[in-house]
């Protein structure tokens, strides 16, 4: 009964699959969840308020005023406090769309950019309107704001076409929000630190020495941590990501040596500490004060090695914190991880390989190996998105406290 006495905000949107809602709403009812829906204009056109309201024992709501005679309205910022969780299935294409770029004129979207909740959306749309580039750019902004995405399923669409589209099925969803309030609270009282994505060296004014990483892995494990009741510290590098959550605190940073300074200064506080960044392993010997002009064929440049971070916070870990490290390797992968284990003194290290398609840097999905200092198992996992893989990564790191 992990829903039992939870506050569900239920979003329903202008699509066919609205009729879903009615059993979505009859299955959170059972049990236990209390559920406050809320329609946007053409979602009526679809299903009834009558229907969601006898279902849900509470009136729908859609509109910001109640009652214009008298003034009363539905606050948008106290429905958004009052929810453990907001979910929006299905959402439209126009939803997404406004959700993505914080557009706001009706009350659903103003509850989503007051909501300090976890929020899910699952997508319900014809494939070729799913496949889109601008819904699929849309849907990973959703991402990187720190919501979460329930993958539309395949099967017979409406339009009589079949592929993936399909709302998620009303027991899938739940069984999502199951396992999500189960593990909510696993990490709660939990002190976490994470870098994340990659460091900047100045060569002088206008370049620098850098690498690919978007900090996506990062970010999700740090969204993950937070959902699971963690407090985050997160010391990131230049990304364009960002999280919106109360539980999780950043610091941006830009070169090896910023990261490390930061780091430090959570570290004791420290029980878990997730080392996912991209750290330049060099840096420019010089940084030069004006722009270096193209003049010899050739430019050699010196370059220092910058502060291993990992191995640096290793060599002063106490026994019971847990240090993660990240392994992303050409060749030889697995020796290369084994190796970091012992040196860094790690506990876990998450091995991927950039002869894997569509893991490493840049993607929204990853492909995996998690190795630990108990034993010489290796846990390997298929291509996920990388919201999934931080769930796997957390699924280890609890199973090896215990």
């Amino acid at each position: 009964m992990s829903l039992q006495g939870k506050k569900i905000i239920l979003g329903i949107c202008g699509s066919i699959a609205a009729y879903k809602a009615a059993f979505l709403v009859r299955l959170l009812i059972k049990e236990k969840a209390e559920v406050q829906v809320i329609m946007t204009d053409v979602a009526q056109d679809f299903i009834t308020p009558l229907t969601l309201a006898t279902l849900s024992k509470r009136p729908v709501l859609s509109q910001f005023s109640s009652d214009l005679s008298t003034g009363q309205w539905n606050n948008h910022v106290g429905l958004g406090l009052w929810a453990d969780l907001m979910l929006v299935a299905p959402i439209s294409a126009h939803t997404l769309a406004k959700f993505a770029s914080g557009h706001c004129d009706d009350l659903l979207s103003a509850i989503y950019l007051s909501a300090r909740c976890p929020v899910w959306v699952a997508p319900a749309m014809d494939l070729d309107m799913y496949q889109h580039p601008s819904v699929q750019a849309n849907l990973n902004n959703l991402s990187t704001y720190g919501n979460t995405i329930i993958d539309a399923e395949e099967g017979e669409l409406a339009s009589g076409l079949s592929g993936v589209g399909r709302l998620a099925e009303p027991e899938h969803i739940l069984q999502k929000l199951s396992n999500f309030f189960e593990r909510s609270q696993s990490l709660q009282g939990k002190k976490v630190l994470i870098t994340a994505g990659p460091t900047q060296e100045p060569l002088d004014p206008v370049r620098y020495l850098t690498n690919a990483s978007s900090g996506k892995m990062g970010y999700a494990l740090a969204n993950e941590a937070a959902q699971r009741g963690a407090t985050v510290q997160v010391v990131s590098g230049p990304v364009t990501l960002t999280l919106n959550h109360p539980a999780v605190h950043t610091t941006q940073v830009t070169t090896a040596e910023e990261m490390l300074a930061a780091s430090q200064k959570q570290f004791s506080e420290t029980d878990i500490a997730i080392f996912a960044a991209a750290v330049s392993d060099y840096a420019p010997a010089q940084k030069h004060s004006q722009k270096i002009k193209k003049k010899d064929e050739t430019l050699t440049l010196t370059l220092k090695k910058n502060p291993d971070i990992a191995y640096t916070l290793g060599q002063q870990k106490r026994k019971e914190q847990i240090l993660v490290g990240f392994a992303l390797e050409t060749n030889d992968e697995l020796n290369h991880a084994r190796g970091k284990l012992e040196k860094k003194n790690l506990d876990i290290v998450v091995l991927n390989s950039l002869n894997d398609a569509g893991a490493g840097f840049g993607h929204n999905t990853n492909q995996v190996s998690l190795l630990n200092s108990k034993n010489s198992e290796v846990l390997k996992f298929d291509l996920k998105d990388k919201t999934d893989v931080a769930q796997d990564i957390w699924n280890f790191i609890e199973e090896y406290k215990v």
